[in-house]
């Protein structure tokens, strides 16, 4: 080998064997770049990736490097998964950084969110072990603070699932009685006026004039002629049905003294073909298909009698089981029974409950904006209708609002045992998201499919999983505060100011939210005249804006003084 080939040989070897033997230095900020920054809370955790770009003949072929991603907040230290990656020569199932060229690296970071975080930078820590030697460098700071916006969403907001009342002031209900006729007659027979049903139907409209909680509204008087016979005849002896019948009611009317009737209204069908019909297909006769064909095929009244006669071997028996049952007047009397006024409720509740039915306590509990007042309402109720399951649920939800989690679970969980209706179900996913149990939340609520309610709770609950979008579809429409910070973290700042000026009841965190918005869309006076009312009426919150970096480029000074 000649002399010259063998020093370039030997300078290249000393060099490598310099290069391997060499102190790994120290990393640069410049090194990483950290995406978000600042960090973002997202769900209930404050992820980020660190992207490391390392510079060509940095990284020691013998070196290996533990990253420790660390978040460091009102004095204390919180470390993300370390990270390792390595030089050529190191043996080990870690990425490679080749030291001619560098190389770049993708680090994770996980934190799990606390408030304090607010206030915080995030450092990268370096633990360097090459060969036998173990040491640390310089930590580097690869961001500043923590945007905690998505932490106002908050499960103790949404209303639970109310289990509704049935109650109605005004229930109508309807009594009828039916006067047959022979054919071609329109003359009202005697035993016709004594059957049960006209007895009843009697009985029912006298008691009801006499009643005070019963009106009668309306008496109504249908007469009908079977479809065979002819158009004209069928016409004059349906028509004088109704005139009988109305004359009949209206004495009858005068001899009970019943004068409040609201109105007596009368018609006639002259060719009952709709009931000939219904009652042909509800029958067994054997040919009833080809009956019902002819009626769709024809629609004039004559052509349809003529084709059903020219059906001799079944019209004798349509003569004896159908057409008879189509001559009749109906005679529909229409009464309302009235219930108990709020006030008679209300008094009954703080005199002697039991005499309310468990409707009306259901309902007096929505006669009040006193929650404290509503739980003794169900708690009332749960005590005298046990067995229904809405009294239980409605309780819970009461003491889930004053909150008392506790008592409501138990509440809750009573009422799952008397039924399988989703309330109960939904508000128990309620208290386990709360207490952070979010995979038992969410299969609760899962069993509760239908209620109405359940698109605010999966709303947070998608929040608090980090899956903004999915949490503005299940809030839809849903005016709340939750449904706006949806909107906010998915950047739809149009439609949360919306979603926001439409609160019913707007509270420190509608305001404070809306100077979120102020500050996100470069409105200044929009973020002051928010961020003021919210102070006024949270004053804790004039600390957290202090330290939101929602309002870094800001100075609250006109808002918070």
């Amino acid at each position: 080998m000649n002399r010259k080939l063998c020093y370039v040989l030997g300078l290249g070897l000393a060099l490598s064997l310099s290069s391997c033997g060499k102190k790994l230095g120290q990393f640069s900020a410049n090194y990483f770049t950290t995406n978000p920054n600042p960090l973002e809370v997202v769900g209930e955790k404050v992820p980020a990736r660190v992207s490391a770009k390392i510079p060509a003949k940095f990284f020691q072929k013998n070196a290996e490097v533990t990253i420790t991603p660390t978040l460091v907040f009102a004095g204390q230290e919180v470390t993300s998964q370390p990270y390792t990656f390595k030089g050529e020569r190191v043996r080990s199932n870690v990425p490679v950084i080749p030291y001619l060229t560098g190389g770049n690296a993708t680090i994770p970071v996980d934190f799990k969110y606390q408030p304090e975080m607010a206030k915080s930078e995030l450092y990268l820590d370096f633990a360097v072990t090459q060969g036998s030697r173990h040491y640390t460098l310089p930590r580097v700071k690869v961001a500043t603070g923590v945007v905690r916006t998505a932490d106002f969403a908050n499960a103790a907001t949404v209303h639970p699932a109310l289990a509704q009342d049935a109650f109605q002031r005004i229930i109508n209900e309807k009594y009828a009685a039916d006067i047959m006729f022979l054919i071609n007659q329109a003359n009202i027979r005697a035993g016709q006026l004594n059957t049960d049903a006209m007895q009843e139907l009697q009985r029912e409209m006298i008691a009801a004039n006499k009643a005070d909680n019963r009106v009668l509204q309306e008496i109504n008087i249908s007469s009908y002629a079977s479809p065979d016979g002819g158009v004209k005849l069928n016409t004059t002896l349906a028509e004088n049905r109704e005139k009988n019948t109305k004359d009949y009611v209206n004495r009858q009317l005068k001899k009970d003294k019943i004068t409040e009737f609201g109105e007596l209204t009368a018609q006639f069908t002259a060719q009952d073909w709709e009931g000939f019909q219904k009652l042909v297909a509800q029958s067994n006769i054997q040919d009833k298909e080809l009956i019902l064909s002819v009626l769709s095929m024809y629609k004039d009244p004559e052509q349809r009698e003529r084709e059903i006669r020219n059906l001799s071997n079944v019209f004798e028996q349509l003569a004896d089981e159908i057409l008879p049952k189509l001559r009749y007047s109906r005679i529909t009397a229409s009464i309302d029974v009235i219930g108990k006024s709020d006030s008679e409720i209300m008094s009954l509740f703080a005199s002697d409950p039991s005499k309310l039915n468990v409707e009306e306590i259901l309902y007096a509990a929505t006669l009040t904006d006193d929650n404290d007042q509503k739980i003794r309402i169900y708690d009332t109720a749960a005590r005298l209708y046990g067995n229904d399951y809405r009294t239980w649920n409605d309780l819970g939800m009461a003491q889930y609002i004053n909150g008392d989690y506790d008592a409501a679970r138990a509440s809750f969980a009573k009422a799952a045992t008397l039924t399988k209706n989703g309330e109960p179900q939904m508000n128990l996913g309620l208290i386990e998201m709360l207490n952070g149990n979010y995979t038992k939340a969410n299969q609760y609520f899962g069993s509760a499919a239908g209620v109405s309610e359940l698109g605010d709770a999966l709303g947070v609950y998608y929040l608090k999983q980090g899956d903004n979008a999915a949490a503005v579809r299940a809030f839809g429409d849903t005016k709340s505060n939750n449904a706006a910070l949806a909107q906010i973290l998915t950047k739809d700042y149009s439609k949360a100011k919306s979603t926001l000026a439409a609160i019913d009841t707007p509270d420190a965190t509608t305001y404070y939210l809306m100077a979120v918005l102020g500050a996100r869309t470069n409105n200044e006076s929009m973020l002051n005249t928010n961020l003021r009312q919210a102070v006024r009426l949270d004053s804790s919150l004039a600390k957290r804006a202090m330290d939101d970096l929602e309002f870094a480029n800001y100075n609250l000074s006109k808002a918070l003084n």
